[in-house]
């Protein structure tokens, strides 16, 4: 059976010339890079290329880049750290009704420790209003968190705008950029953001790595302690094959990023265009053309998500679910209730987020198989007698 890989939001296979550079590390490069002898120093020049590529393809400092685990490290690193470093000057929190739960279940932990967060509303596309940011600010704000691009309906945010507030009224600017990163061209000087979030496993490259870009000057408790690794502000021994696949993924995504988001737009919007027209009681969530290239979340009338999910794995087909329902609450994710998606779509949500192996044959292949899905579901539903 032909299969279909359709959920790269979620990850994406580690590209083979990502695995061909990390290899020599598993092996040959295996020094501590924390050690004064040659093979130390070896394995240290490595994760200093990667530093550097990675720098240069944000438009920071390489002293400005500290690798992580994944983006939900950098995340608890990035609004822990700057709260607890701040909290002689203030105890306020903005972050906004859609972020990933590493930001929001971080917020709410900080709750319990005393500081006050604000979760500011999105419109039904997923937008933030940049003058909500504005208004919400205070001379207790510390910190704004704001996601660059929200990971199940696609929507880009104002970043650069929300930085711009953010920056005139000097309160330090967090961004989650692990959707965007690799796939979208932007500066952190473009985006005014003081911190970014990112993930290799977003951008073919391998799981377990990922980065905090911290501007200079900006303050922030590390979260671990127990080493001086990444200059005191990350402790543990560097992960050198992922820094080192990390980094080229970077390079492999910026020589055809233009190119290749370009394509992805262009079979998205093909996409849309072929669900519309095949299937009624049909909906797309996040903004219509403010979306990731790659990004199609729709919603169905009468049918449920997990059944569309099961039932299309069952063809060698893999997407994810827009509504992260459990058996017992049957709730609508966050994100979609957020929104303000009516009950009538709210658990029959569909996340299809196209890749690099995405051909336009496979978008015809999707696009054939699932009106007879969405059909046969519906004929077994409650909800459609």
């Amino acid at each position: 059976m032909n299969q279909i890989y359709m959920d790269s939001a979620a990850t994406t296979p580690t590209d083979h010339r990502v695995v061909e550079a990390m290899l020599p590390c598993f092996g040959e490069v295996y020094g501590n890079p924390s050690s004064l002898h040659a093979f130390g120093q070896e394995a240290q020049a490595a994760v200093e290329g990667a530093r550097k590529r990675i720098a240069s393809f944000l438009g920071a400092e390489t002293a400005e880049i500290v690798f992580t685990s994944g983006g939900t490290e950098s995340d608890n690193l990035a609004i822990k750290g700057v709260a607890y470093a701040n909290r002689k000057k203030g105890d306020h929190i903005i972050t906004s009704a859609i972020e990933h739960h590493a930001v929001l279940e971080t917020c709410r932990f900080l709750e319990q420790e005393g500081f006050r967060v604000t979760t500011l509303p999105v419109d039904g596309d997923g937008l933030i209003d940049p003058a909500a940011v504005a208004g919400a600010i205070t001379d207790k704000t510390i910190l704004i968190s704001v996601m660059h691009a929200n990971n199940e309906i696609g929507t880009i945010q104002f970043i650069a705008e929300i930085g711009a507030i953010a920056k005139k009224r000097r309160v330090c600017f967090h961004t989650d950029a692990v959707q965007t990163f690799g796939h979208l061209p932007f500066t952190v000087d473009e985006l005014n953001c003081d911190l970014l979030s990112a993930s290799g496993h977003k951008l073919y490259g391998p799981k377990g790595i990922g980065l905090l870009y911290i501007r200079k000057g900006t303050r922030l408790v590390p979260s671990m302690h127990g080493g001086e690794q990444e200059n005191g502000r990350r402790s543990s021994t560097l992960n050198v094959p992922g820094i080192v696949g990390f980094g080229k993924a970077v390079e492999l995504a910026e020589v055809s990023l233009a190119e290749e988001a370009a394509r992805l737009t262009a079979m998205r919007d093909r996409f849309i265009r072929g669900a519309f027209d095949r299937l009624d009681g049909i909906r797309l969530n996040g903004h219509p053309t403010r979306r990731l290239p790659n990004n199609i979340n729709i919603s169905l009338t009468s049918v449920e998500g997990e059944g569309l999910i099961l039932s299309l794995d069952m063809l060698g087909i893999a997407a994810s679910t827009g509504s992260a329902c459990s058996s017992s609450s049957m709730e609508a994710s966050h994100v979609l209730t957020a929104i303000g998606l009516p009950k009538a779509f709210a658990h029959g949500s569909l996340r299809f987020s196209l890749g690099r192996h995405t051909r336009e044959s496979d978008i015809d292949t999707v696009l054939e198989t699932l009106p007879q899905v969405v059909g046969r579901l519906r004929s077994l539903s409650p909800r459609s007698l």
